[in-house]
């Protein structure tokens, strides 16, 4: 081989190390960052059960209960899609968008930046939470209400939330449930009228469901905010191990084929060294 090629082999072990280096910090980084999010998980899950256990309990408890809300209605289908603000986490985002069954009039109320750039602006409910990491609790009770208003006023029928659920370090779903219509189920055991109930509610049951409702919703974003965080940094760090160790492994071979050139060299070398000695 000869020495342009050798230079050539070393300037591509020179830029695979560099490129090791930033996927190996990202991948550190990613790990470090999973401990809050792991905890913003857990501290979400109390808030959600304890506002869909109360809707529950005030529509169960009460046989004329009626809530714009909880009524089935024909319409189109705003659709709450949370993704990531950034590439380089695999399958993360993909997946995701492959699992969504949108219709052509149905509307997307996005939250992460890879959301409102997969989707035509014209499709687009708002532009104002791009950044999925950035979401906390206010946001979430922000959004609530506006979801809470418009799905009132009949600009849509139908509320679903789709982001990704977060299973363990290795196994991330892509994962769609329905937020409204609020389905309830009546038991003969829990289905009583308003006056025999132990709990009262002022001014009504339907009043007091009403304003829990936004609360609610924003319950249940903040919640699948806090999964989608903790999946994209997962995917993130899988996919950037992953890039570690190929780039690990294309520096063994590349360092294995250097070697043998340098050493097929020098032979060369010293074959050109003797054979000319032996001309003397």
């Amino acid at each position: 081989m000869s020495a342009s090629n050798m230079k050539a082999i070393k300037n591509r072990m020179k830029s695979i190390k560099s490129t090791r280096q930033i996927t190996k910090a990202m991948e550190l980084v990613s790990t470090s960052k999973m401990n809050k999010a792991m905890e913003r998980i857990e501290q979400s899950k109390p808030y959600f059960e304890i506002l869909s256990q109360t809707l529950d309990d005030i529509a169960r408890d009460n046989r004329d209960f009626s809530s714009v809300f909880t009524r089935p209605r024909e319409g189109r289908t705003c659709h709450i899609v949370i993704a990531g603000d950034r590439g380089l986490a695999g399958g993360y985002n993909h997946n995701l968008f492959k699992s969504l069954d949108v219709q052509s009039k149905d509307i997307i109320f996005p939250i992460g930046k890879k959301v409102t750039e997969h989707f035509p602006k014209e499709r687009l409910y708002t532009e104002e939470y791009e950044r999925a990491g950035d979401i906390g609790l206010t946001h979430c009770h922000e959004i609530g209400r506006i979801i809470a208003s418009a799905y009132e006023k009949g600009e849509f029928t139908r509320v679903t939330l789709s982001y990704t659920s977060y299973k363990n370090m290795l196994v991330q779903e892509p994962k769609t449930v329905n937020i409204l219509p609020i389905h309830i189920e009546h038991t003969t055991e829990g289905l009583r009228n308003t006056r025999y109930s132990l709990t009262i509610y002022e001014p009504d049951a339907e009043t007091v469901f009403e304003r829990i409702v936004p609360g609610y919703i924003a319950g249940m974003i903040y919640g699948a905010v806090s999964e989608s965080v903790a999946s994209e940094l997962s995917a993130r760090r899988n996919a950037m191990e992953s890039a570690t160790n190929n780039a690990d492994e294309m520096l063994n071979k590349l360092e294995l084929e250097y070697n043998s050139a340098r050493q097929a060299s020098i032979t060369q070398e010293l074959t050109e060294i003797i054979a000319g000695a032996e001309n003397l």
